[in-house]
């Protein structure tokens, strides 16, 4: 070192520290990287972003990498500095050169660089992935050597894998959906989430209960049939025999309507058109019916309990509604229709309304975990069948008993007003 001139050492040191700014800012910009948005680059054939992949591939080894790198430069930058300043100060200048440095390293070498590759890391990680590629190729013993080291020191302290995993929890990639802002429409954004939700919601949360169910009595008389095939607002209406339970099939109404229009149209020949049934176990996740229904080619099926009972009728439209919203083809009666505002401010309900549909419908908060509609929240809530008149509070919301037959709660009056949190 005496040969070499302090100017030369400097400069030598200048260089130490930029390599330190390299290490550091490289180090950021690599583990910064949007994963999703690298791959995609990569696929178009992005050379820089597949380079990138590659580096990426082994995270334990490229931080080896640039760490064995870092380290190497900023201990041969101190032994530089403390030869500089014993030159210019004596034994003063190891300390004069010990505070220098460490802030320069600290400023240039470290903070700055790691800033502006955490601001731009694309910018910063595609063309030094040229060179940590090389240095990895030429360091690749003494990296394997460390790395193998530093396993075996995880494995004593009980980490046994490190590798790292990219994949979203639903959670997760929920939260890269609102965070979307623009770049997602907010129709497209609601859509997205629908998706996500359907697993935790089950065909009883969605079935037209056997009660509502529109269905055709074979046994009735011929003329009454008759005229429920004309006045049907569906295009498919299920077939029984007395009971919903002794259901027969399905009945396509454009088959009826064609028999009806050849005047062949008969209890008899109304029996040979009907389809099969197609049960579905109650319980059943939208997310798996979806691919029933697509797996089995079918539209429609009953919901059975654990003892065969009919429980009430799913179609595929009604799952695809859950996603998409509301279609407007279908006579059935929509929430808003089963929901009228009064001049005080309060709403009457008709209390066979789904709690999921109500709570969609007003933004309201009713708990979901229970009984799937507001008559069964009340019975439940009161374990009675209450008179009319009977007032109650049901999640913080006051409501009043209107109406009462049939050994169920048929309309029920809500003011939201008067709203209390049960919390």
């Amino acid at each position: 070192m005496d040969a070499i001139s302090t100017s030369a050492l400097l400069i030598f040191l200048l260089v130490l520290i930029l390599f330190s700014a390299y290490f550091s800012g490289s180090e950021t910009a690599m583990m910064t990287l949007n994963r999703y948005r690298l791959r995609h680059l990569a696929s178009n054939g992005h050379k820089g972003a597949i380079r990138a992949l590659k580096l990426l591939e082994r995270p334990d080894r490229l931080i080896g990498l640039i760490l064995i790198g870092n380290n190497l430069v900023n201990i041969l930058a101190a032994s530089i500095a403390t030869i500089i300043g014993m030159r210019l100060w004596g034994d003063l200048g190891v300390a004069i050169a010990s505070g220098v440095l460490t802030l320069v390293v600290l400023v240039f070498g470290e903070v700055t660089p790691k800033t502006i590759a955490a601001l731009n890391p694309e910018r910063i990680a595609f063309p030094s992935s040229y060179l940590l590629i090389a240095l990895s190729k030429i360091f690749a013993y003494v990296v394997t050597s460390v790395n193998f080291i530093t396993t075996g020191i995880l494995r004593l302290v009980g980490i046994k894998s490190i590798s790292s995993s990219d994949a979203l929890s639903k959670e997760e990639l929920r939260t890269v959906v609102h965070e979307a802002g623009a770049l997602i429409p907010q129709r497209h954004q609601e859509m997205l989430l629908s998706i996500l939700d359907l697993e935790k919601v089950t065909v009883e949360d969605i079935m037209v209960p056997r009660s509502d169910i529109y269905a055709i009595n074979v046994n009735d008389d011929f003329k009454f049939i008759n005229r429920q095939v004309i006045q049907s607002p569906h295009t498919r209406v299920l077939v029984y025999r007395d009971t919903i339970d002794d259901a027969v099939g399905f009945i396509h109404l454009r088959d009826a309507l064609r028999l009806q229009s050849k005047e062949q149209f008969s209890k008899s020949s109304l029996l040979r058109a009907v389809k099969e049934l197609y049960f579905i176990p109650e319980g059943t996740p939208l997310n798996v019916q979806l691919a029933n229904f697509q797996h089995n080619k079918e539209r429609i099926g009953l919901v059975v309990d654990e003892y065969g009972d009919i429980q009430g009728l799913v179609t595929l439209e009604d799952i695809l509604e859950e996603i998409v919203g509301d279609f407007t083809t279908s006579m059935l009666a929509t929430p808003s229709e089963d929901i009228n505002v009064q001049q005080d401010g309060s709403y009457l309900v008709n209390a066979s309304i789904t709690i999921r549909d109500l709570n969609k419908e007003m933004k309201w908060d009713f708990p979901t975990d229970g009984p799937k509609t507001l008559n069964g929240l009340i019975l439940e809530y009161l374990e009675d069948i209450p008179s009319e008149n009977t007032s109650l509070r049901l999640a913080g919301y006051p409501l009043e008993v209107i109406e009462v037959a049939d050994n169920m709660v048929k309309t029920v009056r809500i003011i939201p007003q008067h709203y209390q949190s049960p919390h």
